[in-house]
């Protein structure tokens, strides 16, 4: 479990990490560099996953060594797929994401955290996000570094 300390707010408990696959954790359907490694440790403290369209066919390629939970799901109505893992995962949930589709699991996540990487990132995602980061190595650190979101969340 990851445990974050903020000051003026409830500690948040973090039990499981949710990645959105493809604009977030991959660009043209491959893992960015960093993040293998951070995933690595990032499993040590909670349960990861990578939820995904997979519009390039190369998510279980890609993540299937990692020894996470990977789901995929139909690029139609991808949005209600994602929201409706998230609100069946117990304890508390961290999800990361850049596009329209991860709107709703960043409404049922108790973190969410807004990924500007290569793919760009929707406009309409920033008003659900708790944070954002200008990539995916910098948001997988938050967590693994959980100081680091004191100044940013604190009331």
């Amino acid at each position: 479990m990851i445990v974050i300390e903020i000051p003026g707010r409830k500690p948040l408990r973090i039990n499981h990490v949710v990645l959105d696959y493809n604009g977030t954790a991959a660009v043209d359907g491959m893992l960015l560099k960093g993040v293998k490694e951070r995933i690595a440790r990032l499993k040590e403290l909670a349960h990861v996953y990578v939820l995904t369209a997979d519009t390039y066919g190369t998510v279980t390629r890609q993540c299937g060594p990692l020894g996470i939970t990977v789901r995929t799901f139909p690029r139609e109505g991808a949005a209600g797929c994602k929201e409706e893992i998230v609100k069946g995962l117990e304890g508390g949930v961290a999800c990361l994401g850049n596009g329209f589709n991860d709107i709703q699991m960043f409404d049922a996540a108790q973190l969410s955290i807004a990924v500007l990487e290569r793919e760009g990132m929707c406009a309409a995602l920033l008003s659900h996000a708790s944070v954002v980061v200008r990539s995916i190595e910098d948001g997988l650190d938050l967590l693994l570094k959980p100081d680091r979101l004191r100044a940013t969340l604190r009331s």
